[in-house]
């Protein structure tokens, strides 16, 4: 059941993301997407609220279903979104988590024996910046918000791998 649970939210991120980032935000650019804040004078698409969390299930997919279970969500995730969303922006997130799902994995499976929040901070840091680069300019044409995003998601790997490490710290 939880496989089930990590598997449909992690494919649900991505649509959800991409209608927040067309839906939701303080400032929203006509033929553009809606922007947060996510630092003093920096502003993200809004679709980052969720894809901080899709990279934190993206590492927990990976610890209870391996690489091809972070493949088959991603690619129920692509499909919902090229279902809902605007092409462009469909494309431009599949893209983008294809990509940093790659170098996620590499610096994932490399890192893991060393420690289970090491490698979610790191994996999450490079897929990060990678996803948000990709997603930026195919998605927006340009780099506007990439270093917002990049910002944005880090957010979230830093704590979860705090959290993980403190587990850790408790366990018997």
């Amino acid at each position: 059941m939880k496989r089930v649970m990590l598997f449909a939210a992690f494919a649900a991120c991505m649509p959800a993301a991409n209608w927040l980032i067309g839906n939701v935000g303080t400032v929203c650019i006509p033929r553009g997407p809606c922007l947060i804040p996510v630092a003093p004078g920096l502003m993200a698409p809004s679709g980052v609220l969720l894809i901080g969390l899709a990279l934190v299930l993206r590492d927990m997919i990976h610890e209870s279903m391996g690489r091809a279970g972070v493949l088959a969500a991603l690619a129920v995730g692509a499909a919902l979104s090229f279902a809902t969303a605007p092409a462009a922006l469909a494309l431009a997130s599949a893209a983008a988590f294809l990509l940093s799902e790659s170098a996620d994995w590499a610096v994932y499976a490399r890192l893991r024996r060393r420690g289970l929040a090491w490698a979610v901070l790191l994996s999450g840091a490079a897929g990060a910046v990678l996803d948000s680069l990709l997603f930026s300019f195919l998605a927006f044409g340009d780099a506007k918000w990439a270093w917002g995003l990049v910002l944005a998601k880090l957010y979230a790997s830093v704590a979860y791998a705090g959290w993980l490490a403190l587990r850790a710290e408790k366990a018997p």
